[in-house]
């Protein structure tokens, strides 16, 4: 079609980016054929002017429609080209999580360097068995495509696994082989896979080292076949290398490192082994500095040697061959260290004993002068002589380091095969799957000979691929019977030609090596002169002559000519090969035996990375004279021949095509970088593969998808019956051009583009269909619109006017009511003025007076007042006045005698101061001293004088004082009278003052207390309203807090019932887990026992010459099933000869069940063995006691010894008998096994032997005492049989009691019935002597009786006592923890206590309740037991005293008191039993199992007839008390079926109708087994048919174990029945046509491997559930077992449907999750028909139905995130995450789900806590359970009808 009906306005295109390589745009206008630009609109919201090429007018990519981007297959994309493919792959990558996407063949793995979920045995098991193109792209799907097709077409497949480093091809590699290791079914297929695993930890270290693109780069390719056997199940492996870089060993570039194993020594160097191998840090080597990176963040050598070395004794490398590994790798470290001295240009020499030189001699155990000479030295031979020449420092350095690569890689192929050796099998291999890990295209700044290889390498493989690709192609147009014309596509033969062909690359670069002085120069020129100019893919560099580039497919290459004739050469001199060879280290000879061998590429590689060829287990040798010739071969040519090898293996499988690619070079996870992904895709093919699809016709469509997509673009009329003429007729009116599709057999073909324009054609019909939709329903709802606001006007008006008349009426009232109001209110404001006013006038008035004269009062007591006043102060100043007088008056005497003794003093100064003074003291001191003494009696004279005068003085003092004092007190007398006057008028005036203050205080205080009152009565008032309201609060918050302490006791009961539901429902979930891990454990059983079968049937069928005179048993017997089954019934005696009967070569295999059973029965022994001895201690002492007595009865003696005698003959011939089945058991063990049966299990068949030994010991042990015990017995019933008193039948009865095993009773009667049957000759014997013999033996049998109830009567009273203790202990145990928990609970608030107490109530009530429950059970088995006990005891002593009757004489029997004898009366009415002959069992077994049609019992006979025949018979055994014949019949019935189920196990009817009889059976071995628990129901009738002699409690066990297996196969029949329907028919049928749309499908959907067989329907899974259903009901299954079946199916239907939703993202999508939705209702439909809504199935579909939800829901707001979290409650963060990721649009009117909205979910959900699996177990099979089900019908009216040929079976 035109480009401008393309290249329309808004159309998308791909415009080219510097940055991020291709940019999405916008056309902004139409383009018109002749536009030189296109206006563009960017994302980014820029416009932009497009120019086209002047040229070319190549018009930019179209993008296409959002429908089919992120689609699993690049070829269904409409629009093939590189930007298509590189935003698909972003889209998926980034948006969706999707690592892997399918290009054509190819499968595109990008690393996501995260681990992913995704590779899960569950995973694996979605993936096994389905086609190519049903499920999501995953390297399990391409795996699973190459095991298909290599069972289908019988021809050897090849994974191709290429990328560059980083990209994931080894862990592709990895799960490539795990899967096949997984579904291919063998018994060794874990072991194959657990050695390939193993050896990658030894190849990683020899092959792996640290780059600057990875740490851990794998440096080698390599190719493993993986081998099957016929039956397509693995038996081995085989390992091939290729390129393996040997110039790393002696180089490595900065920030690299060398090898792993070397820093791994070194890091290891400290252990003591490795103490001899001298090593130490790895800087301390040459060979491991020189990239200056010695250690990997994350990664300790230390322990990936510990890892190296394990893996190294896995695969059977022996430590004595590991340490030689070490040593040869330590010499190469130390041999790197080794230092050259030049002597002269042309020669160098090695210092003397330089240590690195003698550490390399002494660990390769060569000589040390010998090696130091020809490191410095070479031989050179010519015709004539052979000398020596020294050699430079530049050549001793390169011999070195050629000498170090070459050991390196004979170790290398010497440890590779020791690996195939390890992976060999024995088993002749049918056909193998080859894995491809290889190099991709390699292109750096500087590229030599090892870039020459590799991309050699991959133009070879491009070239295949290219051709398959071709080949495929055409084989898809031929099949569809296309026109085909050639399509052209990329040959790059002229490239390969270039390489290898004559004077080609390497054919000029292997002549030059011949050249004696050839050098890179001459060979570049020579490639200059022989390929420039002439060849279009050969081209020199500009400013370079040592360099040439090639054009290979992928891009331009440029290789540096400097390096690549001594790397083709590969120079190691011989000498230092034969130094090496004559080494006294026997391992290093080893690894150069191959040079005297046959051609291989691994003998001399290249010092880049060495091409090795398929390295043989054992080596094959060759001629001696090829050896010198085959050295010669250069790398270039070994490389071609091991490269056309590698092809011709690959060209003669079918291959499969992986592509990794790295998103980025930061190793950041889900982060892609486009130009490295461009880059990558290029190089890889994926872009080739593209191109072709994309010149023919790459979209493809059948008829019927083609007809359901775009019937949108039909009519009516174009509608016809034939889907191919009606799609012929559309499409040539949609497309005019014929060339652009083509019509094929099944399918449409379009040319790229077409498709686009069909959805842009059914796009815009579906928007013109919703416009019209849109502007009809918009116009119908604004028009319902406006009709309710019409309607609601209308009814708003009519309300509003009749509110405004209300309110106006309202306001008439209102104004008539305020006037009324507003009168009376006026009138009594005015009055209530009038009051307040007269009031206040009275009031002011009386105040008014009051205060007056209160003021005339206050004035005449003031001028009272003052009179007295006055008086006052004017006595005070006259005595004032006069005070002051008499002051003043001594004041001046004082002064003026003080001025004359001044005076006086001036003159004595005056005096003394003078000279004739001092001179008069300087005369004579005496005078001085008498003058002094004069006057000191003067003064003394002076003093008496003046104390005289003094004495006077105070005499008239006094008599003053005296006379003044009486004045005072005269005046104080007057004064204290006025005082009085005076206080008694003040007090007047005061009590007056105090009067009138009282009065008014009173007055005040009347007043007061009148407010007081009110206030009082208000605020009690106020009180008494507030206690109300009080009162009222209280009663509500008594009436809440009653309320509250109900509802927290109700909380509280309901909280203590949910947590008894919940612990109940715990309980019921660790149930079924019990359950699970049982009936698991019996599902594995049952398969180990079909496993064993098929081995000794293939044992059987080996053995060719069987042994003369050996029996085959009949098939109806499997001892194998019997011992596994019945191993219970071992305590039996009787067993022994039973098991040891059946052939002993079929009880080889150990068998943990019977081991455990053996073990577990070896102490039952023991502990009966414990209370017989008891017994037997009992015994002895009654011997004792009567030994004297027996002196005297030697007669009776001899009959002892003669019964002893017998019993030790039968015990001798008894023993000798097991003797020989033992010896027969070893036999068969140690000879009749297969050797691979036998071999691994030897230790463990010598256990099962000694525990077999020991049992068969203490089964010895126990016959001997239980013969001790029967003689005694026969002692004791000797003495019984002469009497028969009371006493005597007390004694036996108790005897009998203490027996506790049934089989001790029965032969302790057969010895008495023998005893008794023993001569007469005692009574005839017995005469007066023995009369009183008896009588004595009577008194001291009641004296024993006496004492041994005194004793019993003592234990009793000494056990109560014991028991009162314990019980007394008990209650102060309990009394201490309720006083404990009391004050606990005393700690605590009101409510936790109460909630405690209850709690421990309910604890103590609940233990109280299991204990008396447990003591009801234990007395409900006692009261069976003893009841059982009593008819046994009460029936034998009938028989016994028969017996005794019958050896008495006549004379006797009248003598002697008869004792009555109960005879059964026979009854002629029918019983309820069969009998038949025992010879008749296996003919009953026959036609009644074996050869049983379940169809016509089915249909013609009452539901569980067998199991009604079979019990009938038990119960006819039981009546006779034949044990062996009640175990005879249920181990041939148990066998039988089994068998049965065996050989018929694949149908349904035959496994559900003996299930069901199974059950049957079992619940009539319960209801009639007496016990009261299963009796309940019972008629009185059915009670009295219950089992009477035997407990078939363990073979009820059995049966149920049985029933159980049958259970599980029942399900895995129905699961295989169902499996194929339910993908179909829940997922891909349209049940509701027309909803989902068809999208485009790529190439895997024509790929299917296998032809479809039909499409189911909804309808048949629903038929097929009515099938199932009909056929269990017609069996008479148990309805409650028919649920469980139900929901064990409706579970299968649920996890297929939802695993294949999860792995198929062509079904997520709104339409789907209706669809989904839809038939599940159906099936909820069918549950309610049936009545099964109640068996649980509806739950089991609950994660289906919310993935169905999800797929439908709003996927945008925090809202829908916080919804949809709520609503997938049973689906895992891991399958929600899922689902939103896969959600596809299959229209373009729905969105996308956004990367955020996504987080937002993973954030919301980061707290639950679920599994990280994503998918639903699909095996698992839920518990089974068998309720009793008790039958109504009546055994006796059941008849045997003549069609089941039971003639020879007789009624009871």
């Amino acid at each position: 079609m035109a480009a401008s009906e393309l290249y329309t306005k808004f159309a998308r295109v791909w415009i080219p980016d510097p940055e991020e390589v291709w940019k999405s745009a916008e056309l902004l206008k139409d383009y018109k054929p002749g536009d030189k630009v296109l206006l563009l609109h960017l994302e980014e919201g820029k416009d932009l002017e497009y120019r086209l090429d002047p040229k070319t007018k190549e018009l930019p990519h179209l993008r296409n429609p959002d429908i089919l981007v992120g689609e699993n297959d690049l070829t269904a994309l409409s629009y093939l080209h590189e930007p298509a493919v590189l935003h698909n792959l972003r889209v998926r990558f980034i948006d969706s999580k999707l690592i892997y996407t399918y290009c054509g063949i190819v499968l595109v793995a990008i690393n996501p360097y995260e681990q992913l979920p995704i590779y899960g045995e569950d995973i694996i098991n979605a993936y096994s068995g389905q086609n190519m193109g049903d499920m999501d792209p995953h390297i399990f799907a391409v795996a699973e495509e190459a095991y298909k097709q290599m069972a289908r077409d019988e021809r050897n497949q090849s994974i191709i696994v290429s990328g560059e480093s980083g990209a994931g091809k080894t862990v592709s590699a990895k799960y490539a082989m795990r899967y096949f290791a997984t579904v291919s079914g063998s018994a060794s297929e874990a072991n194959v896979e657990e050695k390939v695993l193993a050896s990658n930890p030894i190849m990683e270290s020899i092959g792996n080292a640290k780059t600057t693109r990875n740490d851990n780069s794998s440096r080698f390719g390599k190719y493993i076949e993986i081998g099957f056997d016929k039956r397509y199940r693995i038996i081995g492996a085989n390992m091939r290398t290729y390129l393996l870089e040997k110039s790393r060993v002696v180089f490595q570039a900065e920030e690299e490192r060398n090898y792993h194993i070397f820093y791994q020594l070194c890091a290891s160097a400290k252990l003591p082994e490795f103490k001899m191998l001298r090593l130490g840090n790895a800087d301390n080597f040459h060979y491991t500095k020189q990239g200056g990176s010695p250690v990997i963040e994350g990664v300790d050598d230390t322990k990936e040697m510990a890892h190296t070395r394990q893996a190294c004794t896995l695969l059977g490398i022996s430590e004595s061959y590991q340490m030689g590994i070490f040593r040869i790798l330590a010499g190469i470290l130390h041999l790197g260290n080794v230092a050259f001295t030049s002597r002269d240009s042309d020669s160098c020499t090695i210092p003397p004993k330089h240590e690195p030189l003698s550490i390399f001699s002494d660990l390769m155990g060569v000589d040390y002068e010998e090696m130091c000479h020809w490191l410095c030295h070479r031989k050179l031979a010519t015709a004539t002589e052979t000398y020596i020449k020294p050699i430079s420092k530049l050549q001793a350095t390169n011999a070195r380091d050629a000498l170090a690569k070459h050991i390196y890689a004979k170790l290398f192929n010497w440890i590779v095969d020791h690996v195939n050796q390890a992976l060999h099998s024995a088993v002749k291999q049918h056909s193998f799957i080859g894995v491809l890990d290889i190099y991709g295209f390699e292109t750096f700044e500087i590229n030599s000979f090892e870039q020459f290889c590799i991309n050699y390498a991959n133009e070879k493989l491009q070239q295949q691929f290219n051709m398959h690709v071709f080949k495929l192609e055409q084989e898809e147009y031929m099949k569809e019977q296309i026109p085909w014309t050639l399509i052209d596509f990329y040959d790059n033969q002229p490239c390969i030609n270039l390489i290898e062909s004559k004077l080609g690359i390497l054919d000029l670069l292997d002549e030059e090596c011949k050249m004696p002085k050839g050098t890179d120069d001459t060979w570049a020129q020579k490639l200059y002169n022989t390929h420039l100019n002439k060849c279009a893919l050969f081209e020199k560099p500009r400013l370079s002559n040592k360099a040439f580039i090639i054009q290979h497919f992928a891009d331009k290459v440029e290789y540096q000519c400097e390096g690549f004739l001594e790397k083709n050469k590969d120079t190691v001199f011989e000498e230092q090969i034969k130094v090496l060879k004559s080494s006294k280290f026997k391992m290093l000879p080893e690894l150069f035996q191959d040079d005297e061998k046959a051609i291989s590429p691994t003998s001399a590689t290249s010092s880049g990375r060495m091409p090795l060829s398929r390295t043989p287990a054992k080596p094959t040798k060759g001629r001696p004279g090829q050896t010198a010739k085959e050295h010669k071969k250069t790398v270039g040519h070994q490389f071609r021949n091991s490269l056309h090898l590698l092809m011709e293996t690959l060209n003669a499988t079918t291959p499969h095509y992986v592509r990794c690619i790295k998103p980025n070079d930061f190793k950041f996870p889900f982060t892609f970088d486009e130009k490295r992904a461009v880059q990558q895709l290029r190089a890889c093919g994926v872009l080739e593969t593209i191109r072709i699809s994309a010149a023919g016709f790459p979209s493809r469509w059948t008829y019927q998808e083609f007809f359901s997509r775009y019937r949108v673009l039909m009519k009516q009329k174009d509608v016809l019956s034939d889907r191919k003429q009606t799609c012929k007729n559309v499409l040539e009116k949609l497309i005019l051009d014929k060339d652009k599709y083509q019509f094929g057999k099944t399918k449409i073909f379009f040319r790229a583009g077409q498709v686009a324009y069909l959805e842009k054609l059914r796009a815009d019909k579906l928007r013109a269909a919703c416009i019209r939709i849109q502007k009809t329903i918009r116009g119908w709802l604004l028009r319902k619109k406006y009709l309710r606001m019409r309607k609601a006007a209308i009814t708003v008006q009519r309300y509003v006017r009749g509110y405004q008349a209300r309110c106006y009426a309202k306001f008439l009232r209102r104004t008539k009511a305020a006037t009324i109001i507003q009168k009376y209110w006026r009138m009594y404001i005015v009055r209530r003025k009038y009051k307040i006013r007269r009031t206040a006038t009275i009031v002011l008035q009386s105040y008014l007076r009051g205060y007056l004269a209160r003021n005339r009062y206050r004035k005449m007591l003031r001028e009272h007042k003052a009179v007295i006043i006055q008086k006052w102060v004017r006595g005070w100043l006259a005595r004032t006045g006069y005070k002051r007088s008499m002051h003043a008056i001594i004041y001046l005497q004082c002064c003026f005698r003080r001025m004359m003794a001044k005076r006086e003093l001036k003159k004595l100064k005056i005096e003394a101061r003078s000279v004739e003074r001092y001179k008069k003291l300087h005369i004579g001191m005496e005078n001085k001293i008498m003058q002094l003494q004069r006057k000191v009696d003067e003064q003394n004279k002076d003093y008496k004088c003046l104390m005289e005068k003094l004495t006077t003085l105070e005499g008239i003092y006094n008599s003053e004082t005296e006379k003044l004092r009486s004045d005072l007190e005269r005046l104080q007398l007057s004064e204290e009278e006025a005082k009085v006057a005076t206080g008694r008028v003040l007090s007047l005036q005061e009590e007056i003052a105090k009067l009138r203050k009282d009065l008014e205080q009173t007055q005040s205080e009347k007043k007061s207390i009148e407010e007081r009152a009110d206030k009082y009565k208000q605020e009690t008032e106020q009180l008494v309203s507030n206690l109300k309201e009080e009162n009222t609060l209280l009663k509500q918050e008594k009436e809440a807090l009653n309320h509250l302490i109900v509802e927290q006791a109700k909380e509280m009961t309901e909280t203590m019932e949910k947590k008894l539901v919940e612990e109940t429902k715990q309980l019921e979930l660790d149930l079924n887990d019990e359950r699970l891990r049982y009936q698991n454990l019996l599902n594995e059983f049952s398969r180990l026992e079909e496993r064993y079968d098929d081995l000794k049937e293939e044992m059987t069928l080996m053995v060719n010459v069987p042994k003369p005179g050996h029996k085959r048993t009949d098939s109806t017997h499997s001892s194998n099933e019997s011992e596994y089954t019945f191993s219970s019934e071992i305590a039996e005696t009787e067993d022994m000869p039973l098991r040891t009967e059946e052939p002993s070569e079929k009880k080889v295999p150990l068998d943990m069940s019977l081991f455990l059973k053996l073990q577990k029965r070896v102490t039952e022994l023991e502990q009966e063995k414990q209370v017989m001895q008891d017994e037997l201690d009992r015994k002895e002492e009654q011997v004792l006691r009567s030994k004297a007595k027996e002196e005297e009865r030697p007669q009776i003696r001899g009959a002892e010894l003669e019964y002893e005698s017998l019993k030790r003959q039968e015990l001798e011939s008894e023993n000798k008998k097991l003797k020989n089945e033992l010896n027969e058991l070893r036999k068969a063990l140690s000879e009749k096994s297969a050797p691979e049966v036998t071999a691994p299990g030897a230790p463990a068949y010598r256990v099962l032997m000694e525990q077999l030994t020991s049992v068969s010991e203490e089964l010895d042990v126990r016959k001997e005492e239980v013969l001790i015990l029967r003689s005694q017995l026969v002692s004791q019933k000797e003495a019984i049989q002469h009497k028969n008193t009371m006493t005597d039948s007390t004694i036996l009865l108790e005897d009998v009691q203490k027996m506790k095993d049934k089989g001790e009773i029965a032969q302790a009667y057969i010895g008495l019935k023998e005893t008794n049957r023993s001569p007469a000759m005692d009574c005839h014997e017995l005469n007066e002597d023995g009369e009183l013999w008896l009588v004595y033996e009577g008194l001291k049998q009641a004296n024993r009786l006496l004492e041994s109830q005194l004793q019993s009567q003592k234990r009793s009273h000494e056990n109560e006592a014991e028991a009162l203790r314990g019980e007394i202990q008990s209650l102060k145990e309990e009394n201490n923890r309720q006083q404990q928990l009391l004050a606990q609970n005393l700690q605590l608030p009101p409510e936790a206590r109460i909630e405690a107490s209850l709690q421990h109530e309910i604890t103590r009530l609940t233990n109280e309740n299991l204990d008396l429950m447990e003591q009801l059970e234990k007395q409900d088995k006692t009261v069976r037991k003893l009841k059982k006990q009593l008819k046994v005891f009460a029936k034998k002593i009938g028989e016994l005293e028969v017996g005794q009757m019958e050896n008495i004489s006549p004379g006797q029997i009248i003598d002697e008191p008869i004792r009555p004898v109960n005879i059964p009366r026979k009854e002629k009415d029918f019983q309820g039993m069969l009998e038949y002959k025992k010879e008749d069992e296996q003919k009953l077994v026959k036609n009644l199992i074996l050869e049983l049609k379940p169809r016509g019992v089915a249909v013609n006979l009452i539901p569980g007839l067998p199991a009604y025949i079979l019990f009938m018979c038990v119960r006819h055994a039981d009546y006779l008390n034949d044990d062996q014949k009640v175990r005879s019949l249920l181990t041939s019935t148990i066998n039988s079926i089994k068998k049965v189920l065996k050989k018929r196990g694949d149908d349904f009817e035959t496994v559900s109708f003996w299930l069901s009889n199974t059950c049957r059976f079992l619940h009539c071995l319960k209801q009639y087994s007496g016990e009261e628990g299963f009796m309940k129901h019972n008629t009185s009738r059915q009670n009295e048919h219950c089992l009477t002699n035997f407990d078939l409690a363990e073979y009820r066990q059995v049966l149920s174990d049985l029933a159980i297996q049958i259970y599980q196969q029942l399900v895995r029949v129905l699961e295989n029945i169902l499996q194929p329907m339910i993908v179909s028919g829940m997922l891909e049928h349209e049940t509701i046509q027309g909803v989902s749309g068809v999208k485009p499908t790529g190439l895997r959907k024509r790929t299917s491997s296998i032809a479809d067989e039909g499409t189911y329907t909804l309808d048949s899974i629903l038929r097929q559930l009515n099938s199932f259903h009909s056929v269990m009901c017609q069996h008479g299954m148990d309805p409650e077992l028919i649920k469980q079946v139900v929901k064990q199916m409706f579970y299968i239907v649920g996890a297929i449907t939802l695993n294949n939703l999860l792995l198929r993202k062509d079904m997520c999508s709104w339409s789907k999750g209706m669809q989904i939705r839809y038939n599940v209702s159906q099936l909820e439909e069918w549950l309610r028909d049936k009545n099964l809504m109640n068996s649980g199935a509806k739950e089991t579909l609950e994660p289906l139905i919310q993935a169905a939800q999800l797929l439908q829901v709003k996927k945008k707001t925090d809202d829908d995130a916080e919804a949809i979290c709520s609503m997938c409650s049973a689906l895992t963060t891991a399958q929600i995450v899922k689902v939103l990721n896969l959600y596809t649009p299959v229209n373009e009117f729905e969105e996308r789900v956004s990367v955020s909205f996504i987080r937002t979910i993973q954030m919301r959900l980061r707290d639950r806590k679920d599994s990280p699996q994503l998918l639903m177990d699909a095996k698992h099979i839920f518990p089974v359970t068998f309720p009793f089900n008790p039958s109504s019908l009546a055994l006796e009216t059941i008849q045997i009808p003549a069609s089941l040929g039971l003639g020879f079976i007789s009624r009871v």
